[in-house]
């Protein structure tokens, strides 16, 4: 009779920990999701989604041409700095790579 009450007591305490542990995950994915949705209405002013309000064209056309615009000016200086170094190493004559 003394195993069949320690048997059933780790039946039960099995039963506790998964019914904690289901509403635990149940929980904390509530506050997850009640955070975003706070975070959303703080940055929008209102609770719709940021992804569903309309992008104008221009707005994201100039956003793009901006980035090719920088893209090209970092190729540039790169491309510079690149001469730059090939004509030092030419000066000195060494094969040592220069930092």
């Amino acid at each position: 009779m003394d195993d069949a009450w320690n048997v059933l007591k780790w039946v039960l305490a099995a039963l506790a920990a998964g019914f904690i542990g289901q509403f635990g995950k149940s929980f904390a994915l509530h506050l997850i999701d009640r955070k975003r949705r706070i975070r959303r209405v703080g940055e929008t002013g209102d609770p719709v989604h940021r992804a569903q309000q309309p992008i104008s064209p221009l707005a994201s056309a100039e956003e793009s041409a901006q980035r090719e615009q920088a893209k090209i000016e970092k190729k540039r200086a790169k491309a510079q700095a690149k001469i730059e170094k090939k004509r030092i190493k030419e000066k000195t004559g060494d094969d040592s790579p220069v930092a």
